[in-house]
């Protein structure tokens, strides 16, 4: 199994920096999911670690675009001293593609019409149109920071999200060795929202469409070894769909692994001290320092703080993982537009 990104030879180069890119294609995937490729000289040296690398998106502003915006490492630091009319907004993304050659980068948009800045920049981006990428430095000392993808040595993988963490997901499945075994289960906003991926003959596959049909899920064959499945409901929760699915899978699977075990009891306890701890508008982020303990599984949870909460509380108190091989990210929550 991946247990670690190899790291290159390195020089004196900040982990995290300003890209200045321009849009050079936009390719609509789904009714959801927008790819846009930037490209720029500069992105030659952009990281190439992949998985789920998260990098900041910095959007212009309309009176003088990127004019006021700082350089350097420490440009978060000079960005909240500036007045809030001169500071550029920005969002955290995951990248979905580096290709250093061509000098370009791949990051596909969740689309949600006019709510938020980075959606509403995406639904109107044109070639040419430039843009400020904070990401890593392919020869920096840190070019694996921001990457939760901790693994370490185990028999089968799970991972779960929405439609904020599908890009991030679709990049990790697309590393992972032939021989992997597991599962990945994305929910989406629509069936058609459903992007092809290649993974390992052993992973499951599965997609979850909030609106657009009912009943349950139907298999619908393989692709690129993986088994695709779609569930989907009218007008359904967010989240909904994902809980019933990993419980499934948890009995189908994880019971013959040899799961549960005597420590499990003590880790649902260190789970309620951190979950209680939790203040109403903290972000809930929780990844294994350095690797995770080698065992039986590893999961990774990504998408709305709430909904990812409640399957971490299973996944620990219930099926019995230790909280240190449960990988989990908050990248939203409702109400909010920005969790960093």
């Amino acid at each position: 199994m991946l247990t670690s990104v190899a790291e290159p030879p390195r020089r004196e180069r900040p982990a995290y920096r300003n890209f200045r890119v321009a849009v050079a294609r936009v390719e609509r995937l789904s009714p959801t999911f927008v790819n846009v490729t930037f490209a720029g000289d500069d992105l030659a040296d952009f990281g190439t670690a992949g998985l789920d690398q998260r990098v900041k998106v910095v959007l212009p502003l309309a009176a003088n675009g990127f004019a006021s915006f700082p350089d350097g490492e420490d440009w978060y630091t000079k960005w909240r001293e500036l007045p809030a009319d001169l500071r550029n907004p920005f969002r955290t993304y995951t990248v979905r593609a580096v290709r250093p050659a061509q000098r370009e980068v791949d990051i596909v948009f969740a689309s949600h019409g006019d709510t938020g800045p980075a959606s509403a920049w995406a639904a109107r981006a044109t070639p040419g149109d430039e843009i400020v990428l904070i990401g890593p430095d392919e020869f920096g000392p840190g070019r694996a920071v921001g990457i939760d993808w901790r693994p370490g040595d185990v028999d089968t993988l799970l991972l779960v999200g929405d439609e904020t963490a599908t890009p991030a997901i679709c990049a990790i499945l697309e590393s992972l060795p032939a021989d992997a075994t597991g599962a990945a289960f994305l929910e989406v906003p629509e069936a058609g929202d459903r992007l092809d991926v290649r993974a390992p003959r052993g992973v499951e596959v599965r997609w979850f469409a909030r609106e657009g049909g009912h009943g349950a899920d139907a298999a619908e064959g393989t692709a690129a070894g993986g088994t695709v499945a779609e569930g989907t409901a009218a007008a359904t929760e967010h989240g909904a769909l994902l809980a019933p699915a990993v419980r499934d899978w948890v009995v189908r699977h994880l019971a013959d692994l040899g799961v549960a075990r005597a420590g499990a009891d003590e880790s649902a306890a260190a789970l309620a001290a951190a979950e209680r701890a939790d203040l109403p508008d903290t972000p809930l982020w929780d990844v294994p320092e350095g690797q995770s303990l080698d065992g039986a599984c590893y999961a990774w949870l990504a998408g709305e703080a709430s909904v990812i909460t409640g399957l971490r509380r299973f996944l620990v108190r219930e099926a019995g993982l230790d909280r240190r091989q449960v990988a989990f990210m908050g990248y939203w929550r409702r109400g909010r537009a920005e969790l960093e």
